[in-house]
């Protein structure tokens, strides 16, 4: 291969050795020059040009006349390429200098080959490197958007349960609310029949205008139901700001939520973009802009402060529902049990028919209630023995499922000798409970009977107490049942 363009040194400015007489072997001259250490040029230790290198190897060498390269001498005076001189040749170099030069431009080919090549290599792990790193840091980036999105995922989640026990918590607080309002309205009824009753006992005469237990009992009954309505009248109150606080921390849970759900979006966006999405561009400086307003720490404390928060209205709801209901019953029970004394007393003061038919109507509704805990404990046994024949079912299957073991199987083991006793358990405990089933439906049919006993007879004396409970008991008996004083309906 030939190498065009090299720069070489001249050696014009060294004097030229003497030719000499006798020419050695080409044995010799070739032992002479491999076993020589190859020469190395000044050019070696310049500093690297690549433009005068590459200028230099551009341009093709050829031959043309001595004159154009010495346009300033004549024609005459050129030196000729070949002395005319019949004792020898002229020549410019040695033939050591011209091996020397060939080793030189090998060496300093083979170097710079061998420095290509290196820079080739370096070129390629660095490319790879670069791909790696990019990898790896973007890998490392999806990771961490892969993890917040979790982390999103679990706060809603979180947010989203304590929502729903919100809301539900709130529907049941404003039930109760409908509840207390019903309620303090049903007070009003029992409030002005009492009233009406002091009034029309004002229109006793003579001896009969007495400060009797009656009056004593409607006065006591009058500032219950006020006492109870006040009482009504502060827990609603009470219940209207929890009201409101529940709805604050509502509001609070729905906007963290819809945050969240946004956050979720962009993130999950953010986590499934590749390098070969669409819509992926240049942000210069956006990396310089930090529009963040929180940091992990304090993004998990803000929702789960949210959370406790609702929790703690929660909670306090839960208990003013329950003192709420607590209130209700005993508002309930405290307005019936004075009615019922006020009812005490005027049947005292009723005719010896009255009495009889007071205690009729208690006996009809000790005999309902009987009646309505006898049909329960019925409806019970039925269910118990429907449970236990099953039982039996299953203990009977057993051991006819056993009977069908092969040969030396049939062994009479613990398993065997437990179900046939669970049968016999079974079996007598069934007996037991079809008498009591028997029992409990003769008791109800006679429970049946005295209510229509009871009831026959009531309707005789109202039409014997019509005159006497006329004004006063026929008010009362338009009192709301406990029921509507507690509000459900």
């Amino acid at each position: 291969m030939e190498l065009y363009g090299y720069p070489l040194k001249a050696k014009f400015n060294q004097p030229r050795p003497p030719p000499p007489k006798v020419l050695p072997a080409t044995s010799t001259m070739t032992a002479g020059y491999k076993n020589r250490i190859p020469y190395h040029p000044e050019s070696f230790s310049m500093p690297w040009m690549p433009n005068s290198y590459y200028k230099a190897a551009a341009l093709n060498p050829t031959l043309s006349p001595l004159t154009e390269s010495f346009p300033g001498l004549p024609p005459t005076k050129i030196v000729p390429f070949i002395s005319e001189r019949p004792n020898g040749v002229f020549s410019r170099h040695s033939l050591d200098d011209w091996h020397r030069s060939n080793m030189t431009n090998y060496k300093e080919s083979e170097t710079t080959r061998h420095n290509a090549e290196r820079l080739r290599a370096d070129l390629t792990r660095t490319i790879k490197d670069v791909y790696q790193q990019a990898k790896r840091t973007q890998g490392e980036s999806t990771k961490n958007l892969g993890e917040r999105v979790n982390d999103i995922e679990y706060w809603k989640s979180e947010l989203c349960i304590e929502l729903d026990a919100m809301i539900r918590e709130t529907n049941s607080l404003t039930d109760m609310q409908k509840r207390l309002e019903r309620a303090l309205a049903d007070t009003e009824g029992p409030f002005q029949v009492a009233h009406k009753c002091l009034l029309n006992r004002e229109k006793r005469m003579g001896i009969d205008l007495v400060n009797d237990d009656v009056e004593k009992q409607l006065i006591t009954e009058i500032k219950t139901i006020r006492s109870c309505r006040e009482r009504l009248q502060q827990c609603l109150d009470t219940v209207n700001c929890q009201l409101m606080c529940n709805k604050e921390a509502r509001q609070e849970l729905e906007k963290d939520l819809a945050d969240k759900q946004m956050g979720h979006h962009i993130d999950s966006k953010c986590y499934q973009l590749k390098n070969t999405s669409r819509g992926i561009h240049y942000y210069k400086g956006v990396e310089r802009v930090d529009a963040t307003v929180s940091v992990p720490e304090t993004w998990a404390r803000f929702t789960d402060n949210n959370i406790f928060r609702s929790q703690s209205a929660r909670a306090t709801s839960a208990k003013l529902r329950a003192s709420t209901e607590s209130l209700l019953m005993g508002t309930a029970d405290e307005m019936w049990r004075q009615f019922s004394k006020v009812n005490d007393a005027f049947t005292s003061r009723i005719t010896e028919t009255a009495n009889a038919k007071s205690k009729i109507q208690t006996h009809l509704a000790k005999t309902r209630q009987e009646i309505f805990q006898i049909e329960t404990k019925i409806q019970v046994i039925q269910k118990t023995i429907r449970d236990k024949e099953v039982q039996l079912k299953v203990a009977q299957t057993r051991l006819d499922e056993r009977t069908r073991r092969p040969n030396v199987e049939l062994c009479r083991d613990a398993a065997q000798i437990r179900l046939v006793q669970e049968v016999n358990e079974i079996n007598e405990t069934l007996r037991n409970l079809h008498q009591c089933l028997r029992a409990s439906e003769d008791m109800l049919q006679m429970l049946v009977c005295s209510k229509g006993v009871l009831e026959h007879d009531l309707v005789v004396k109202n039409n014997s107490l019509f005159i006497d409970q006329e004004r006063c008991m026929g008010m009362r008996k338009s009192y709301p049942s406990t029921v509507q004083i507690l509000g459900y309906v």
